[in-house]
């Protein structure tokens, strides 16, 4: 490439855009978002030098979960964000010191693609996909709670700072290693026990098998985007992870999406939820 010449960029113009909004304008004082919703990897990464088979693995993406959330958001009337690209590429719910960050070996597969990247590569990529998502995270989490401000009924509350819950969503698989997970849906989180807590309560006495911060847990690095955008707010906040054998077809992710609605709903008519408060860290 000669000085005049521009740096061929990562996604051209006829290719998905790193974030899709749905429902933008959703009254719901409530944010959700899916960092693993797309497989997408761009024409210039050569599929990372991996197979169709591979890629449709959950390694590329959380598998059923970009459906339910988009249902749930219509179902709930709220606003969501979902990223555009495979977790392959740089994974949005990791943080820059993550060595998982741009993983090179995902389940057991290596990832030709993600091997030996010069520090300039792993900018770009960072540049092009993981910073745009974080930006329509934040952006859409202003809005929203601009939209919240003077909104009481109570004349004597309209001091208070408060804010929408932000919810996570995930998707995990039956089996990691040769071990089986008995989890219908794991819910993880760290400080802030207003939403996870009445969230596992109702879900277990709906009948459904809940992981306490199971298979993985919300205190590390598995709750990225919520540490980063919902936490330093003081905005209160879940991650939810749903098994993936359950929501891997159209009729599953429905039936997941209605079960879920049904339960949030419920929890988002309590007003404190919308509090702003911030908790201190565990010991």
């Amino acid at each position: 490439m000669t000085m005049d010449e521009a740096p061929v960029p990562l996604r051209a113009a006829d290719e998905p855009p790193p974030f899709e909004v749905c429902n933008p304008d959703g009254p719901a004082p409530l944010l959700l978002l899916c960092d693993h919703a797309s497989g997408f990897i761009p024409r210039t990464l050569g599929a990372l030098g991996l197979d169709e088979a591979q890629l449709a693995r959950h390694i590329a993406l959380d598998i059923g979960i970009a459906e339910v959330t988009r249902r749930l958001a219509e179902h709930l009337d709220a606003p969501a964000v979902l990223s555009g690209f495979s977790r392959l590429i740089v994974d949005p719910n990791r943080s820059f010191e993550d060595p998982t960050l741009i993983p090179q070996i995902s389940d057991g597969v290596v990832v030709p693609g993600n091997r030996e990247l010069t520090p300039e590569i792993r900018q770009a990529r960072l540049d092009a996909f993981y910073e745009p998502y974080h930006a329509a995270v934040t952006s859409t989490l202003e809005a929203k709670q601009a939209g919240m401000a003077g909104q009481s009924e109570d004349p004597l509350r309209e001091s208070i700072v408060r804010g929408p819950a932000v919810i996570s969503m995930h998707s995990f698989t039956p089996v990691m290693k040769g071990s089986e997970r008995p989890w219908q849906i794991g819910v993880l989180w760290n400080r802030d026990p207003r939403l996870p807590q009445p969230l596992m309560a109702k879900l277990r006495a709906a009948g459904v098998v809940v992981g306490d911060n199971e298979p993985y847990s919300g205190r590390d690095g598995h709750g990225h985007t919520l540490h980063v955008h919902a936490e330093p707010r003081g905005f209160a906040n879940v991650l939810i992870e749903v098994r993936q054998d359950l929501i891997d077809t159209h009729h599953g992710a429905i039936e997941w999406a209605e079960r879920l609605g049904a339960v949030l709903s419920e929890l988002l008519t309590d007003p404190g939820l919308f509090l702003v408060e911030h908790y201190g860290k565990r010991k």
